[in-house]
């Protein structure tokens, strides 16, 4: 199937089928995805009909025990093959992310590498999944017996993507459900249904059962559906903190990993190199069309550098090449729709009301936005207190460390944040006080490592996903109590 969906031609229309209990479906209802650039349509994905939510979780179920059941060392063969077919099939895959998403190939090429990262990283955590020899003689009731620990698959686990980063997050999900030795359903985004098939693909081309995973297209009405079903076990969702709660309702006693939005703040301290911090914002603050959740938003700056900062940013901001999404030189390709391009721009008409000044940017082209820097707005502007996810960053001026701390935590988010700073205690207590996941320091807020740790607090969800927690999320302790035999003593 992975041939079928990545060997079409030019021009031609690509299909997404559903994979439903061990089988590819292309017949049946479909939705057409226009290419938010191209302004056609780009491929056609077979959306889930009645009755397909409720047959994926009893197939699922029904398929656990055979996943369970192969060994970690089989999975983790099967992942090591999967990350080298991801940069095997790395040009045609980036092709389609462009296609169906408007992100530049060169863009799209580096998530296809963090694609196999996430593999290689997911296979060798499949290596370390093990248990403990409890310390049960330590208590006198303990005495005379032994008691072991291993991490179990969970059984059924509900994998929902977003589109922003469609075959990286699904490689998170997907990737580290199996290396636990789970069957896993996934629940792709209508925006990238394409994508989503070919990462699935890519996994049953590596060697995986076919059991081992399924793939349902459509709303939020078949995520919903699934979430609810009581078959599944755990769910890992990415996206708006709204749907996040949505989830979270739908589930009920699940266990749930929600890496919901952000607005991420970055600092610039006065001791900072200003040329370089701009060259960075300017960078990580409209790649993907600034549609991440730890995109460049806000950034504040000392105010005795703001004004240069600006121009150096502006600077940067306008050497950002935007057209074509397949050009490879292209930075800044479209956005997901018209929709979110009109909302952006918006929102920095509102900020100019407010007294703010557009430096450079501020129009679109159907789904394309000219990347937008917005100065000075207010504190109270829609750009500076929700989740922009645009081609849009806003600079803001501050005077005192602690206050710039307090002003960034009086969001709603706290998913990750940058500091441009040599002060190590700047560092620490920002490290301390702001509340986020993350803090990435002499680098925005935009930056990740799939093996590291990465999830948010307050209104930006729960959990960690990278590969090692996310495994912990995707089984569970089981204990063994050996009674009248022990390997401590009897005594």
């Amino acid at each position: 199937m992975l041939e079928a969906i990545l060997n079409t031609s030019p021009g031609s229309l690509v299909s997404a089928p559903a994979l439903l209990g061990g089988k590819w479906v292309n017949e049946g209802p479909s939705d057409d995805r226009i290419g938010p650039f191209t302004r056609t349509v780009v491929s056609r994905a077979r959306v889930a009909e009645p009755g397909d939510a409720r047959s994926a979780a009893e197939h699922a179920k029904a398929f656990a025990r055979t996943i369970a059941r192969l060994a970690p060392a089989t999975r983790a063969a099967i992942l090591d093959r999967a990350a080298a077919l991801a940069t095997e099939h790395r040009e045609p895959i980036a092709r389609l992310i462009a296609l169906e998403l408007g992100k530049p190939l060169k863009d799209g090429r580096g998530e296809l590498d963090r694609v196999a990262d996430t593999f290689t990283v997911c296979a060798a955590e499949a290596r370390q999944i093990g248990g403990d020899m409890l310390p049960v003689a330590g208590w006198e009731r303990g005495v005379g017996n032994t008691a072991l620990t291993y991490r179990a698959p969970a059984g059924v686990a509900l994998a929902i993507t977003p589109f922003n980063a469609p075959a990286n997050l699904l490689a998170h999900k997907l990737g580290a459900s199996f290396a636990a030795g789970n069957t896993t359903i996934v629940k792709a985004p209508p925006q990238a249904p394409a994508v989503s098939a070919a990462i699935v693909a890519l996994l049953l081309e590596a060697g995986a059962p076919v059991e081992a995973v399924q793939l349902l297209h459509g709303g939020g009405e078949v995520g919903a559906e699934l979430c609810a079903a009581p078959e599944v076990a755990v769910i890992s969702f990415t996206g708006s903190a709204e749907t996040g709660a949505a989830v979270a309702r739908a589930a009920g006693a699940k266990r749930l990993v929600l890496e919901l939005g952000g607005n991420a703040a970055t600092i610039v301290c006065d001791d900072a190199d200003l040329a370089a911090a701009a060259k960075t914002c300017a960078r990580t603050g409209y790649s993907n069309s600034g549609q991440s959740c730890i995109s460049v938003q806000r950034i504040y700056v000392q105010r005795g550098s703001f004004a240069a900062f600006v121009d150096l940013l502006t600077a940067e901001v306008a050497a950002l090449r935007v057209g074509d999404p397949l050009d490879p030189q292209t930075d800044v390709g479209s956005m997901v729709d018209d929709q979110a391009a009109e909302r952006v721009l918006s929102w920095a008409t509102e900020a100019v009301g407010g007294g703010a000044r557009i430096t450079v940017g501020g129009t679109r082209d159907g789904a394309t936005v000219s990347p937008t820097v917005v100065a000075d707005p207010p504190a109270d502007a829609t750009v500076v207190t929700q989740e922009v996810f645009g081609a849009l960053v806003s600079v803001l001026p501050f005077d005192d460390f602690d206050d710039v701390l307090a002003t960034c935590n009086a969001s709603r988010f706290g998913l990750q944040a940058g500091l441009f700073t040599t002060d190590i205690g700047r560092i620490l207590t920002a490290w301390r006080e702001l509340e986020v996941g993350g803090l990435i320091v002499n680098g925005s807020s935009n930056f990740r490592l799939d093996h590291v740790p990465f999830g948010g607090v307050k209104d930006s969800g729960f959990g960690r996903e990278s590969p090692r927690f996310m495994i912990d999320d995707y089984t569970v302790v089981k204990t063994l109590i050996l009674r009248g035999m022990s390997i401590w003593g009897e005594n």
